[in-house]
């Protein structure tokens, strides 16, 4: 018997919690892994959100929330976008959910149409395509390789948009790749929407602050001031103040689309935890060091394993601006034989071969979009790093 709908056994698990389950199986059985599969700080939240979250459950703060997130975590969120983006929102253009992924969730939920189609450059977030699909959409996946930057052209924006077209999903500063849109770019992009009223923006900014390099952050709400009545901007605590557990993603955008997006929080989850909007309201409005430090030590981990990875025959990689991942190109390894005689014949079979024979747990660019590809997260210490540089290198030397 099947459990499963159609609908169901269209997607797949997320292949990142899959390789990342594996991982730790491995570990269980005696292997030395190195786990670059997961996208998860390594850092403790900080001291001053844990406390707040304690002081929270003192003051009485765990019954139900409104499904759009309490008051007081949305005047935060409005004071943060204000201060940190020069954008002026309402707090009833403000949404909360159990994580930046649950208010992507909502928003297809609420506007999608069967067979609206949904504009995806590549390499994605993993569950971008399976989320629209999910919800009656149609994925329009567009490659967007190395040697484009990683980056969606206003001429393949141009190529792409139809009469069905519902939604373009920008992810700036981006996972996998670790590009981020300039101005320039966010604005020819908006200029050839300006000729499409019907189609929405969600902008996913989650990555806002852990920036790599030079190149400064610029949110879709600056760059197109235009398209604002059209424009989500998704964003959470989780990647900034080392919070995924506590589970509190946000977005602001028009009321009506947030009331849409609410409605569906109120019947699927009803609100988040109320002792996690309380230690979210904390980190938007306390101390900002740990973000500016965190960064700083992304930073160094992220020039530690691009300096590594670029001594590997047959890798090609550009270097990140922001997040903390790698996103090396690896065709020319593919077709290779492994010293036990198997032909590598794609990226997946790669990142079979480089967790069983090197030890390191790393991303096939497939569940990204983009075949030939692997993505490796650097949010962990730099001694895993450099051990993973050295496996990676060897294992991939191996290579015949």
């Amino acid at each position: 018997m099947s459990f499963e709908s159609q609908r169901v056994k269209q997607i797949s698990s997320s292949p990142s919690m899959v390789i990342s389950m594996r991982a730790k199986e491995l570990a269980c059985q005696g292997r030395d892994i190195v786990d670059m599969s997961l996208g998860e700080p390594d850092f403790d939240t900080p001291a001053h959100i844990v406390e707040a979250a304690y002081q929270a459950m003192r003051d009485g703060h765990t019954r139900y929330t409104a499904p759009q997130g309490t008051l007081a975590l949305r005047q935060a969120i409005v004071s943060k976008f204000q201060r940190e983006n020069g954008l002026t929102y309402s707090v009833d253009e403000i949404t909360v959910g159990n994580g930046a992924k649950q208010v992507i969730f909502n928003t297809f939920m609420a506007t999608l149409e069967a067979g609206d189609e949904v504009i995806i450059p590549a390499p994605y977030w993993v569950s971008y395509s399976d989320i629209v699909t999910l919800n009656g959409g149609s994925p329009q996946v567009i490659p967007c390789g190395i040697d484009v930057g990683f980056k969606l052209t206003a001429e393949a924006l141009q190529g792409a948009l139809t009469g069905k077209t519902r939604w373009l999903i920008l992810n700036s500063p981006s996972n996998p790749s670790g590009a981020i849109y300039s101005e320039a770019e966010l604005q020819a992009l908006g200029k050839v929407l300006e000729d499409f009223p019907n189609v929405l923006v969600m902008s996913d900014e989650i990555y806002e602050h852990v920036l790599l390099a030079d190149q400064p952050f610029v949110s879709f709400g600056n760059a197109c001031p235009q398209l604002r009545e059209r424009t989500l901007l998704i964003n959470g605590v989780a990647k900034a103040y080392a919070m995924t557990g506590w589970r509190i993603g946000y977005a602001a955008g028009p009321k009506a689309l947030i009331a849409a997006i609410s409605k569906i929080q109120s019947q699927s989850t009803s609100g988040a935890s109320a002792i996690s909007q309380e230690a979210s309201r904390a980190a938007l409005q306390g101390p900002q060091d740990f973000v500016s430090q965190s960064a700083a030590e992304y930073a160094e981990r992220g020039r530690l394993l691009v300096d590594g990875l670029s001594q590997c025959e047959g890798l090609r990689l550009s270097a990140p601006a922001g997040a903390f991942y790698a996103f090396p190109e690896c065709s020319q390894l593919l077709g290779r034989s492994t010293p036990q005689g198997r032909v590598i014949n794609d990226d997946v079979e790669l990142s079979a071969y480089l967790l069983d024979q090197a030890g390191v747990a790393v991303v096939p660019g497939l569940a990204f979009g983009l075949p030939g590809y692997f993505r490796l997260s650097f949010a962990t210490s730099r001694e895993q790093i450099k051990k993973a540089v050295v496996s990676i290198s060897e294992a991939l030397a191996a290579l015949r």
